[in-house]
């Protein structure tokens, strides 16, 4: 819940937009939940109620503002700062878990009952998961029928709901309006057919060049590339396949990314939505993380440099895993290379046809699955056997459920178990925290070029005096590390980054 009610008032008072998305402000007299930075007049005190989120605030009643829309904001950093169960809970709900398997698999997935899940969160967060859930939905469904040409019992269903009458009194509930009228008040954005064109918001300041450079970097032929301001690549989606292009803004220009997506099954729209913003750390708090990275001198002149380093997220967690198996102790050029040809040799086609829409020639291939990569004989896959060893065992362990790496699993429990596998140490259990959980508290540094980072700002090299020096940047160190390998020049061009991990 909000630990000091009166300093989350003085935000409301000064409508300081860094808060948006981190709280919400219930006015009771009008029934209505705003973000913290609504330009509306501010209401008095004694009318006022906090919530942690969206879905506490419309489980206690309250519709959402129309004149500042509070769920279209970035979500609350809280929940990769937590590394507990509600935070893992809240990151799967928002990829879908919930309107895929239910309670009862979201559950299942955290190692909790039903029952123990929806005390923990409605004590945390004010709602429990359908409620939370709910509130994904809706947002989801406000989205599409604001940005998208999608017929509006499409959105219904796209956007999770279980039936029209389900969407028409979610949406009548929660914005005080149907969604015909919703939709007639705004400008939509035109799509092609068989497309959707969505904006994702982000929290100022962006630094979308850095992240367009490490991007560009490790991009596969046939899976992903980087042309200009636009990243692309292929989805292997719960329920198909896609593609998205990522937009990223110019310099100077409000912290939006336009994604434009194809998708097989609509179904998919909101798991989609939730790894791109996963993928662009969305929900961080850029400016709460350079005052603290700053406040060491040996850092201040790097985050004023660079303002806004993101976190380099994931839309898949076993692809990460292999991309990390596959760059310990290499060069990521060479990485890249190796990964290029496993993918041409155990990638599936992506399928589609030149006169089919959004057609892109330049992706043509999934990333290997698990279960494509786990029957393989070892031999067939480039490069050292006992790599290849580790590649097929941990795949095999994927591909039959024993091993599970996507956003709701916790640091030490994950990498307590990849680094059970023979040929997978810390550095590699490091990145997948840092790239698959968000962790923004993981501080490589087993990691060479990482280490000579520090050496150039005048920090110690050695890893136990790093260690011992990085407690100050503290639960920051993954964005630390960040302005570490930009000291060591890993970020020179959108080519080239030369940098090797050691395990």
């Amino acid at each position: 819940m909000i630990a000091d009610s009166d300093a989350a008032y003085r935000a409301v008072q000064t409508r300081d937009a860094r808060f948006d998305g981190q709280f919400f402000t219930a006015v009771r007299t009008t029934g209505i939940y705003c973000r913290p930075g609504c330009p509306a007049r501010t209401p008095l005190r004694r009318n006022v109620d906090f919530y942690p989120t969206s879905a506490a605030a419309q489980a206690a009643g309250f519709r959402a503002c129309r004149r500042c829309l509070p769920d279209a904001t970035p979500g609350s950093p809280e929940w990769n700062l937590r590394a507990d169960a509600v935070g893992a809970a809240m990151r799967l709900i928002g990829d879908g878990v919930v309107d895929r398997e239910g309670v009862p698999g979201l559950a299942a997935r955290l190692g909790y009952t039903s029952r123990h899940l929806g005390r923990m969160l409605t004590t945390e967060v004010g709602a429990g998961p359908l409620a939370l859930a709910r509130a994904r939905r809706a947002h989801t469904a406000r989205v599409l029928l604001t940005s998208s040409p999608l017929p509006i019992a499409d959105v219904a269903f796209a956007a999770g709901f279980a039936s029209i009458r389900q969407f028409n009194e979610t949406m009548q509930e929660i914005y005080a309006t149907d969604p015909s009228t919703l939709r007639s008040r705004h400008r939509r954005v035109g799509s092609a057919v068989g497309e959707l064109t969505l904006r994702l918001a982000l929290r100022e300041p962006f630094a979308g060049d850095a992240l367009l450079d490490f991007l560009a970097a490790r991009a596969l032929t046939g899976v992903e590339y980087v042309q200009g301001r636009i990243y692309a690549r292929t989805l292997a989606l719960p329920a198909g396949r896609g593609t998205v292009r990522l937009k990223f803004p110019e310099p100077g220009e409000s912290a939006i990314v336009t994604a434009t997506l194809h998708l097989e099954q609509l179904s998919d729209v909101v798991p989609a939505m939730d790894r791109c913003r996963r993928l662009l750390d969305a929900d961080a708090d850029p400016v709460r993380v350079d005052q603290q990275l700053s406040a060491d001198p040996c850092l201040a002149e790097s985050v004023r440099r660079s303002p806004g380093l993101r976190l380099p997220g994931a839309v898949s967690g076993p692809e990460i895993l292999l991309r990390a198996i596959f760059g310990q102790q290499v060069s990521v050029a060479s990485a890249r290379t190796t990964l290029g040809r496993l993918t041409t040799a155990f990638g599936r086609p992506l399928g589609a046809a030149p006169d089919s829409p959004g057609f892109d020639h330049r992706l043509t291939h999934l990333f290997p699955a698990p279960s494509d990569l786990a029957s393989v004989d070892p031999r067939a896959i480039v490069g050292p056997a006992r790599r290849a060893a580790t590649v097929t065992a941990a795949c095999a362990a994927i591909a039959a459920g024993d091993l599970v790496i996507d956003a709701g699993r916790r640091t030490n429990e994950l990498s307590a178990e990849l680094e059970a596998f023979p040929g997978i140490g810390p550095w590699t259990a490091a990145y997948v925290a840092l790239r698959v959980l968000g962790d923004p508290d993981v501080l490589m540094t087993g990691d060479l070029v990482l280490r000579q980072g520090a050496a150039v700002l005048g920090l110690p090299a050695d890893p136990a005096a790093l260690i011992a020096h990085a407690r100050t940047w503290s639960p920051f160190r993954s964005y630390a590390g960040l302005h570490l390998w930009r000291a060591a020049g890993t970020n020179r061009s959108r080519s080239t980054i030369p940098s090797k991990g050691h395990t």
